[in-house]
């Protein structure tokens, strides 16, 4: 099992470039940030842009993976976002995994000045948008017309640094995502069951979690692909559970012991910020980091 983290872009980059480098110092596997343009509680505070961000951190590090965790529709056109991440790759020597999900009602989905779409639009763009998308990263030449999006004669030559294109990292729970992930995926991603974050249990949401991974190999069966083809990521911070598996080490390995067995390859913490949801002890939280994978081999 990998562990990696998700670096929050509140720090101006005087700062925010020493955390990068520790992320990659500490071992972790890969190291996201959010894409969004203001994010809940952080609203008022400092917020910087994810594909300007994930460049000055491939320039500041050499090893560690860096990506989105996750990109959406909401403000973003397949065409454009395809640019930046074939250059991102590129700099980053092919370090870059796209965490690509529907998006949600937050306040990206009305910061363009449109009224939030509803679940059966965003499903219906995002369906749109990532094969749209895997078109762009891996043609040299792409015209499209569809109901939502649309590209005509874009370029994108030379194409992204992997081959045939960077990893999607694909965040579903539904069965119209999860079919999405299953063919375009190279990983899956989930939060959990938001249903249960307030009043569930820490067993009911690893019950919904083996729901769910069920679900994706039904998908994947469909799709005429192997499940244990794709990687199973879980982002921490949004089950039961909280912050308690970062309360210590023994915690922890616990914590991720339990997911390990549910077929997940890959957990995602987020790097500590004071005065949060994600507030943490930093020295815990690095002990987790150095000495947890081993205990997960």
């Amino acid at each position: 099992m990998r562990l990696s983290t998700v670096i929050l872009p509140i720090h101006r980059w005087d700062e925010g470039q020493k955390i990068w480098r520790r992320a990659e110092d500490l071992g972790f596997h890969a190291a996201y940030t959010y894409d969004h343009l203001s994010w809940r509680t952080f609203r008022e505070e400092p917020w910087f842009g994810a594909v300007p961000t994930l460049t000055a951190a491939a320039t500041a590090t050499q090893s560690v993976r860096l990506g989105t965790l996750v990109t959406s529709p909401n403000f973003r056109h397949p065409v454009t976002l395809a640019k930046e991440l074939i250059s991102l790759d590129d700099i980053s020597g092919g370090r870059i995994t796209l965490g690509i999900g529907a998006g949600g009602t937050g306040f990206d989905a009305t910061a363009l000045g449109q009224e939030p779409w509803t679940p059966r639009e965003r499903a219906d763009r995002f369906a749109e948008f990532v094969a749209l998308l895997d078109r762009l990263l891996t043609e040299d030449a792409v015209s499209y017309e569809g109901n939502f999006y649309a590209a005509h004669e874009a370029r994108n030559i030379p194409g992204c640094a992997q081959r045939p294109r960077l990893p999607f990292a694909v965040a579903a729970t539904g069965p119209r995502g999860l079919r999405l992930a299953a063919r375009y995926g190279q990983a899956w991603v989930t939060t959990g069951d938001p249903k249960l974050y307030e009043n569930g249990t820490p067993e009911q949401s690893v019950q919904a979690l083996r729901a769910q991974t069920e679900k994706l190999a039904d998908a994947c069966a469909a799709a005429g692909r192997d499940a244990s083809a794709l990687d199973k990521v879980l982002l921490t911070g949004f089950t039961p559970d909280r912050g308690r598996p970062l309360e210590s080490l023994d915690a922890f390995v616990d914590f991720a012991g339990r997911h390990r067995e549910l077929g997940f390859t890959e957990i995602v913490i987020h790097w500590p910020i004071p005065d949060s949801d994600f507030a943490a002890d930093q020295k815990v939280f690095e002990r987790i980091a150095m000495e947890a994978p081993s205990q997960l081999t």
